[in-house]
């Protein structure tokens, strides 16, 4: 079964390869299902019986995944029906109505529990990224996600982070180079490992992280456009700040809290990273209630 066009054309739109979605989804309703079938609902629902359910924001925040979640339901089939009433990167109220689904109530009930794990996961990590976002407000900097991400989930989450207004660093080993404190010792220095890699990648842009001054300086001379300080303190990166004078755009990474964000922006970096984003955020509280049985 293929997805609805309107879905898959929501998940073109949201940055997402449809087929991926589907074959997640599939994936994750097999687990719950594991080879067999839903013995609670087969046993209490009729199955022609057709319902209306509302998924629902219990706790203040951002949603992100609905168009994964409308998925999750055409995956399930029972022609369900889905009315979305926000956009992802809506800021919400307990209370509120995000999605109105429709259909056998079999499927609503199959699909529910894999429809609320993905939807309130990326509503998580949409509703704490805008937090670093109003944190960074008013100066020149934007929070970036890492690769610390669930495994085969990470163009989900990273979705996530532009839904809640960060932006993301790359997506994968390929996509750009990131030279590390590893890749410099095997290499011989920052120069070195900076133009080894410029020679082997032309037309990549080349970050090298670094854990001094003195090797931002080094890398920014090599010819890095992006560097990246790692656990410097905010003295640490305002001195980078002015050593680098502008030759390179500049980003802290490494143990960073929310309550450091602003004095981190105001030292004129352009970019704070976290792994916080995504490895260890809390999901936003999302329900489904069924709220009309039809033909009872």
């Amino acid at each position: 079964m293929s997805l609805p066009e309107a879905v898959t054309l929501a998940l073109r739109e949201a940055g997402l390869d449809p087929a991926y979605v589907e074959d997640l989804i599939r994936a994750t309703l097999e687990e719950d299902l594991d080879g067999g079938e839903d013995v609670t609902t087969v046993a209490t629902v009729p199955a022609e019986q057709q319902a209306i359910a509302v998924l629902a924001a219990r706790e203040a925040g951002v949603v992100a995944g609905l168009p994964v979640a409308e998925a999750t339901f055409a995956v399930v089939g029972g022609d369900v029906q889905v009315e979305r009433h926000v956009a992802d990167g809506t800021e919400v109220s307990p209370g509120t109505t995000v999605l109105t689904v429709h259909g056998r109530t079999r499927a609503l009930l199959v699909a529910e529990r894999t429809a609320l794990n993905l939807a309130c996961r990326l509503s998580g990590i949409a509703t704490a990224t805008r937090a670093w976002v109003g944190a960074l407000a008013g100066s020149q900097a934007a929070v970036r996600d890492t690769r610390k991400t669930t495994p085969l989930m990470r163009s989900l989450e990273k979705y996530a982070v532009r839904a809640g207004g960060g932006v993301n660093h790359r997506s994968s080993l390929s996509e750009s180079a990131l030279i590390k404190d590893n890749h410099v010792a095997a290499a011989g220095g920052i120069t070195a490992a900076f133009r080894a890699v410029r020679e082997s990648y032309p037309g990549l842009t080349v970050e090298v992280e670094v854990d001094d001054v003195a090797g931002a300086v080094e890398a920014v001379e090599a010819g890095a456009e992006l560097v990246l300080l790692d656990n410097f303190t905010v003295d640490q990166a305002l001195e980078a700040v002015k050593a680098v004078d502008g030759r390179a755009r500049l980003e802290v990474s490494g143990g960073l809290t929310l309550d450091q964000a602003a004095a981190y922006a105001a030292t004129g970096v352009d970019y704070l990273s976290t792994g916080e984003l995504t490895h260890s955020v809390r999901a936003l509280d999302l329900g489904l209630d069924v709220v009309a049985v039809e033909g009872r």
